[in-house]
């Protein structure tokens, strides 16, 4: 699974990395170590401007709730790569809602014993170099029953964890090359029976890129999202257990 990860870029650089045409107006981002679920963080995608294009960043928050879900339901910050071109809550992104979630790293726990007692050791995966990394995404928009705005939300799709990812969680998230960029965010409905050919893409590239990915244990100030300090670039140091 994806359950927290770090976006180590401002939003100037992620424009300029990923050659976007522009963000959603009033879009500010801060390089963050720790971005967790119910807040907002940069989304890429792509939308039709006339019978162009336009690659964006905006700020939807992680939790997917689309526009039927009840305002107390669930809210999945993944969405199971086995499934999701097919589960109730997640196919009608899966045909017209794709993105993709930029990430420099992503963290995962295992636990141990120390002194008798359980602890949580957490792990950074990230890229060789903390390269950017962009993950398959699906989005979703709704509106509030006393707000006419529509707000939109996203969750990140995960496959059975490989390589050093598989070593510290059975989850990973679908990770893409800029190679399937343009095939995964076109923003034309895809038909049922190109889901196949789609599922395939995800599954050769997020295998592409889980051999190059690493992982390193950091401090476990990172455990409690109430109290570390998100724009705190230690969190992903490298730390002994």
């Amino acid at each position: 699974m994806c359950g927290r990860y770090s976006v180590a870029v401002s939003g100037a650089d992620l424009v300029a990395a990923l050659e976007l045409d522009g963000t959603e107006p009033g879009l500010e981002w801060e390089a963050a170590y720790s971005v967790a679920p119910r807040t907002r963080a940069p989304v890429i995608r792509d939308r039709l401007a006339g019978d162009q294009r336009v690659r964006e960043a905006f700020l939807p928050t992680w939790g997917l709730r689309p526009s039927w879900a009840k305002e107390k339901g669930p809210r999945p910050i993944n969405a199971r790569l086995e499934g999701v071109a097919t589960n109730g809550m997640f196919r009608s992104a899966f045909a017209s809602a794709r993105a993709l979630v930029p990430m420099t790293g992503y963290y995962e726990w295992q636990e141990a014993v120390e002194d008798g007692k359980a602890v949580k050791n957490p792990s950074y995966v990230h890229a060789t170099g903390d390269e950017l990394l962009a993950a398959a995404g699906l989005l979703a928009f709704h509106r509030d029953s006393d707000d006419e705005d529509w707000k939109a939300t996203f969750t990140i799709i995960t496959r059975t964890g490989e390589d050093a990812a598989g070593q510290v969680h059975d989850r990973m998230p679908v990770f893409l090359t800029p190679a399937a960029w343009d095939t995964w965010l076109n923003p034309e409905k895809i038909a049922k029976d190109h889901a196949g050919d789609l599922l395939d893409l995800l599954d050769g590239e997020s295998r592409a890129v889980a051999s190059t990915l690493q992982t390193r244990p950091v401090s476990r100030a990172v455990n409690n999202v109430r109290t570390l300090n998100r724009h705190d670039p230690g969190l992903i140091e490298p730390a002994e257990h």
